[in-house]
């Protein structure tokens, strides 16, 4: 293990600092994808650009696995093929993702799930706008890290652990113990992203108290490794390609401890964002951009295209995660053919082969589904859920007495049937579900008809000493 000073330590973040800064520009400068393919030529277009109010669009796209279907979009020429020509601008994080819809700078861009509604209740720190999701750009994807130390102090992948959450928390809590204060970090992308309410959700279901034992901090993506690697933070939870990037073989900074589908299984990560006026000024160009998106999303699920769409996203305009040896897509393709390897530092294979590793729009019988339920299908019930934890971890103060009007503005479920239905996409006709207890990792249910209720039975919250009520 390497042991810094302080002096070095300090000098370590500010090689980072100066790096993602000069990253960034290079991101926004020249990085992004450019022009139009061979494909994309060749494609009939369905829609003719003059009917549409605003056929020149700008779409954000972050440096992740999920940038996916944009990247599908863009090489096999479904934007042209609706009457777009959009411009495709890589975000250096996803507070500039978000914040590019609401100042203006993007016209769409995949946002944390959170962000949508977090944005129009104003909470944690966020501008208060008019966000609105269009469809989910994918579910699961995404995984937890942790470092060497973590590992060398016992703590292992959680499928090891077979459902023992009381084993896993005495693990967690004695490791942070053991550790100054600060050496109890972990980082998430956004506060409004599932990663952050997924580390409390778990943390809490094993005992731990988050906010005691450790603190969180944001972090962009491709930031990720490297902060590890200098000590800035003990784990953290980002969509792939960075978490396969850290463990042995690859970094060798750490190891794997649970994909994000093992705390909730089938939970939405990604959210196609767009301001509301996009919508009603734009409302042609609005249904070509769901109509381009849906069907790149139908295109990364099949399964043989995945390794096609895994080697793309290497690519210096997508994800740029090109390893110096090996296969060209040995960090990306884990997570997106379903051949994901959880690492760790005993020499033991951990690869996991699995149908339902990221979904873009297909969901296999190992995710509980209802009929006519895909992928790209937004609940409006789950953004319930999401307002639920920003209230229990207080980036609310109460949770909102109009929750479901908030979710019925901010989440265009609605719209998205329509143009579903104009693509032959049957879908289901309700907008709340139940979440059965089997896909959480506590067994805690969520019935979207009491949020209250679900709220205040849990015992580890930001404001325990008080209930919860409508605001």
């Amino acid at each position: 293990m390497n042991h810094w000073t302080r002096r070095k330590f300090v000098l370590g973040m500010g090689v980072t600092a100066a790096g993602a800064a000069l990253s960034s520009c290079a991101i926004n400068a020249d990085r992004s994808a450019k022009g139009l393919t061979e494909e994309a030529r060749a494609i009939k277009q369905v829609v003719n650009p003059g009917e549409l109010e605003k056929p020149d669009i700008t779409v954000g796209y972050v440096p992740v696995n999920d940038c996916a279907p944009f990247a599908i979009a863009w090489k096999k020429g479904f934007f042209r093929k609706y009457g777009l020509n959009v411009h495709l601008n890589r975000e250096a994080s996803w507070a500039t993702s978000r914040d590019g819809l609401i100042f203006g700078r993007l016209d769409a861009s995949p946002v944390v799930s959170g962000a949508v509604t977090n944005a129009r209740i104003g909470a944690e720190g966020a501008r208060h706008a008019p966000l609105c999701a269009g469809m989910t750009i994918h579910r699961h994807g995404n995984a937890m890290t942790m470092n060497k130390a973590m590992w060398d102090f016992g703590l292992r992948p959680w499928h090891e652990y077979n459902g023992n959450l009381e084993e896993f928390g005495r693990q967690f809590r004695n490791f942070f113990e053991s550790q100054p204060p600060q050496k109890r970090v972990w980082a998430v992308v956004l506060s409004s992203a599932i990663y952050e309410y997924f580390i409390r959700y778990l943390a809490a279901a094993a005992g731990v108290e988050p906010d005691k034992e450790f603190r969180i901090i944001i972090i962009p993506p491709p930031q990720m490794v490297t902060n590890v690697r200098i000590g800035a933070m003990q784990g953290y939870m980002v969509a792939e390609p960075w978490n396969t990037r850290a463990i042995t073989g690859n970094d060798n900074v750490g190891f794997t401890f649970a994909q994000g589908k093992e705390i909730w299984l089938g939970h939405p990560d990604r959210l196609l964002g767009v301001m509301e006026s996009f919508i009603t000024d734009y409302p042609k160009t609005y249904r070509s951009l769901l109509k381009a998106m849906i069907e790149a999303c139908q295109y990364c699920s099949k399964p043989e295209n995945r390794e096609e769409v895994a080697t793309l996203i290497t690519d210096r305009s997508f994800t740029g995660a090109k390893p110096k040896k090996g296969p060209v897509d040995k960090f990306t393709r884990p997570a997106i053919v379903g051949e994901y390897n959880y690492g760790g530092f005993d020499g033991k294979e951990r690869i996991i082969k699995a149908d339902d590793t990221t979904l873009f729009f297909d969901i296999p019988n190992s995710v509980p589904h209802l009929p006519n339920e895909h992928s790209t299908f937004m609940w409006r019930s789950r953004s319930l859920w999401l307002m639920t934890q920003a209230a229990r971890w207080g980036q609310i103060k109460t949770f909102p007495k109009n929750a479901e009007e908030l979710a019925k503005k901010a989440w265009r479920t609605d719209i998205y049937r329509e143009v579903a239905a104009e693509l032959g996409i049957a879908c289901p006709q309700d907008d709340f579900k139940v979440e059965p207890p089997e896909v959480f990792i506590d067994k805690k249910g969520f019935d979207p008809s009491d949020p209250i209720g679900y709220l205040n039975s849990f015992e580890i919250r930001a404001d325990r000493p008080t209930r919860i009520y409508l605001s």
